[in-house]
């Protein structure tokens, strides 16, 4: 049974960067205020004359194509991971079939919101070993900018998101102890109100009236930090313990930017290096499914992540959801 592995890697971030001192004009914070609690200096917002969701998606898709020394007709599948696509219906898997040009390949699209990179991988992972699948694109992106509430009232949850997308090129490999060595996936739904939107949604009773505190993102702040500081330790323990490694061993963790104080305290927690450990949350913000891909490309690219390294890729989120895969480059 082969084994799948990261043949490609890429991303992309809207033009438009918004800074702190930005927001100051627009709602009652401060640039103190933003980075003493997320660490977030910075956000990439779309423009949405020539960003979508599905094309920021594909520019990433084309690096990482690029990459990996492969054209878009070598694809035999996408795995779209978001939870800001372009319509309600269908999903933005068909958008980037279509937008890249190739042949009527299958298309699966995952809402599993700041986790969904790291279970797009799994799924990825499991077609790439069936032998079903030889070469699957998984990509992660979001447009968060069209829907926060960009108001004092908002700024708690508007201060901390951007827009951006990651993809990679998943293929096979017989090398031994190579690629992807495990997945790991959770969930909890009975935590799901602590970070959700509530309308428009199949359970409206009134879809003519949305009130503007159930269609913007709503967050208990302290109970995701304090469930995230918990979940992440135990599912990258989790990879590493069935796979007979210990922290000391990762060459470089990168977890889902949701809070650069989260990243920290996991850091401190599992005894890691400064260098073990890979945070890009101040420059881009919080891109949920696009998060976890745009650190691992902007990590290759400044040749932190190179061959032979042991990777690992955590993530924690809406749902409660969270994941990890642990990775031989």
């Amino acid at each position: 049974m082969p084994n799948s592995y990261i043949a490609g890697l890429g991303h992309y971030l809207p033009e438009r960067m918004v800074t702190n001192k930005d927001l100051e004009k627009i709602m009652d914070t401060t640039d103190e205020w933003i980075v003493e609690r997320t660490g977030i200096n910075s956000r990439h917002w779309a423009d949405m004359s020539v960003d979508s969701t599905s094309n920021m998606g594909t520019r990433a898709a084309l690096k990482a194509l690029k990459n990996a020394n492969l054209e878009a007709s070598d694809v035999d599948f996408i795995i779209f991971c978001t939870l800001s696509p372009d319509y309600s219906f269908p999903g933005g898997g068909v958008m980037v079939q279509e937008q890249l040009g190739i042949d009527t390949i299958g298309a699966l699209d995952i809402r599993n919101q700041c986790s969904g990179f790291v279970y797009g991988l799994s799924v990825a992972d499991q077609f790439i070993k069936s032998g079903m699948y030889k070469t699957i694109l998984v990509i992660g992106s979001e447009i968060h900018s069209t829907g926060l509430d960009k108001t004092t009232r908002g700024r708690n949850v508007s201060v901390i998101f951007g827009d951006g997308a990651g993809a990679a090129v998943i293929r096979a490999t017989d090398k031994p102890g190579h690629g992807v060595l495990s997945t790991h996936l959770h969930s909890q739904g009975k935590y799901a109100e602590e970070l959700v939107v509530l309308e428009p949604g199949s359970s409206s009773l009134n879809r003519t009236e949305y009130l503007p505190e159930k269609i913007y993102p709503i967050m208990n702040g302290s109970n995701v930090f304090k469930h995230a500081v918990t979940r992440f330790p135990e599912v990258i323990m989790e990879a590493l313990n069935k796979n007979g490694y210990s922290p000391s061993d990762i060459n470089l963790l990168i977890p889902h930017q949701a809070n650069l104080r989260i990243s920290q305290f996991i850091q401190k927690t599992m005894h890691l290096r400064d260098d073990q450990v890979f945070n890009n949350i101040m420059k881009y913000g919080n891109t949920t499914a696009a998060s976890v891909p745009i650190a691992l490309s902007e990590a290759w690219q400044e040749g932190k992540v190179k061959e032979g390294d042991l990777i690992c890729l955590a993530a924690f989120g809406s749902g409660f959801t969270w994941a990890s895969a642990l990775i031989r480059w």
